[in-house]
């Protein structure tokens, strides 16, 4: 595993095309960027450990991630630290893949979060 290319789940890509739908963000990368930094606000451990990513949809890091790479990546290197994993290659791809297929579900699932306005309140509220 690792964090060249990032896939989805078939039921992660089926959730983002709804949500492409009605927040007419057209973009993979910007909605799974949404669902990062949601999944990341939120201190508890996702449930889901074992995902099989099984779509159609992959994009490479660099993509995904686009001109912040590098605080992507030290925000998945700290969620690894506070988790008590070591931040490996291994553990921050595993870490993206559980918390962005996390944040999608969490998109996905609240009717406030499918507008703009939800998506913007929800990762910028204050604790």
């Amino acid at each position: 595993m690792s964090l060249d290319n990032v896939r989805l789940s078939q039921a992660a890509r089926d959730r983002l095309i709804r949500l492409k739908r009605t927040t007419d963000i057209p973009q993979w990368n910007v909605l799974c960027r949404w669902a990062l930094a949601l999944s990341l606000r939120d201190a508890s451990t996702p449930l889901v450990k074992d995902i099989v990513t099984d779509s159609n949809v992959e994009m490479t890091w660099k993509t995904f991630a686009g001109q912040h790479g590098d605080l992507y990546l030290a925000l998945l290197k700290q969620r690894c630290i506070a988790d008590g994993e070591e931040p490996t290659d291994e553990n921050v791809a595993k870490t993206l893949t559980v918390h962005l297929h996390r944040g999608i579900g969490h998109l996905g699932g609240h009717k406030e979060l499918t507008f703009i306005e939800g998506l913007v309140g929800s990762v910028a509220a204050a604790d």
